[in-house]
């Protein structure tokens, strides 16, 4: 698809995943060869980059979202959610493809499993992007799998000094010529591991940050919150205490959450605890965008809510 316009200036520019996400709540994860009722899903538009732009936009930043998709109404979905919202969508649409889906199953604890379906034509490219919405922001937020586009995106964030935010979970092939791009790497917990080899996580993410050149390497820790190494000091913020419906969403938020605070220049430790806490809001409703609230009620949960840390020491 041909955008003819100029792209406006916004704060944030998604670079990366989309999902339209079936939920279907289960008292507990299937036993294997068992068979299971349920009394109802939930049809939503989710994945990681496309989240965490419609996080950001919802706090007040202006955004663009930039990935691929079929003619499907899966697409549609996602569509209307970005008119709706005010993100700027700049969409490849590939003719008679199906839409990226997600089937998201959310146990009595709300922990989720997540299955995943997508045609390979559905992958980002770099001829898919154009050079003008990348450097008309103020940062950049990639998760890595369309590897290719991603790096091509944080190539020319990087020229322009515009930040760049990475959420990588996996060893796509290529990966590591990305990182080498990111500013703000922030992974799951299993990845400083699978890129250093080094188990313990305080020394991968020394070597994350002193061989890729970032200035902060972290990892979310689910329950556990995050730990951040910012070349002088470990940061450990622990989660707060909240009443978990579904986790779905939570790392992206997050991710939403950091760059929120980056943006509004403040310092690291209040960067990680809003991100903490725009997750923990999230997680108290279903779905990957189903508890986002606004500033002031992630604020509210940072002062009024303990942490796990705390909550074990009562």
């Amino acid at each position: 698809m041909v955008f003819m316009t100029e792209p406006a200036l916004v704060d944030l520019v998604g670079v990366g995943l989309n999902a339209t996400d079936t939920l279907i709540a289960l008292p507990s994860f299937p036993v294997r060869g068992s068979k299971v009722k349920y009394s109802q899903n939930s049809i939503l538009p989710g994945g990681q980059t496309a989240s965490a732009v419609i996080a950001c936009q919802t706090w007040g930043l202006a955004t663009r979202y930039v990935g691929k998709m079929g003619d499907d109404e899966a697409a549609a979905l996602h569509r209307r959610e970005f008119a709706r919202t005010g993100v700027d969508a700049r969409i490849t649409t590939v003719p008679n493809a199906s839409s990226p889906q997600s089937l998201i199953l959310v146990d009595g604890g709300g922990e989720r499993t997540v299955l995943n379906l997508r045609e390979d034509r559905l992958l980002l490219q770099p001829e898919d992007i154009d050079r003008s919405w990348i450097v008309n922001a103020r940062a950049l937020h990639i998760d890595g799998l369309e590897t290719a586009a991603a790096t091509q995106a944080a190539a020319w964030a990087r020229a322009a000094g515009i930040p760049v935010i990475a959420d990588l979970d996996e060893m796509y092939t290529g990966v590591e010529e990305l990182v080498e791009l990111i500013d703000y790497l922030i992974v799951s917990r299993d990845f400083p591991a699978m890129l250093t080899g080094e188990t313990n996580l305080e020394l991968a993410l020394k070597l994350m940050k002193r061989r890729y050149g970032c200035t902060v390497a972290a990892a979310t820790l689910g329950q556990d919150g995050v730990l951040a190494w910012d070349g002088t000091h470990f940061l450990l913020r622990p989660a707060f205490c909240v009443s978990v419906a579904d986790t779905t969403g939570a790392g992206d938020i997050f991710h939403a959450g950091f760059i929120y605070g980056l943006l509004q220049g403040w310092p690291l430790p209040r960067q990680l605890d809003f991100a903490c806490a725009a997750a923990a809001l999230n997680c108290t409703a279903s779905g990957a965008r189903g508890g986002i609230g606004n500033v002031d009620s992630i604020e509210k949960l940072m002062a009024t809510t303990h942490r796990y840390a705390e909550a074990s020491a009562d």
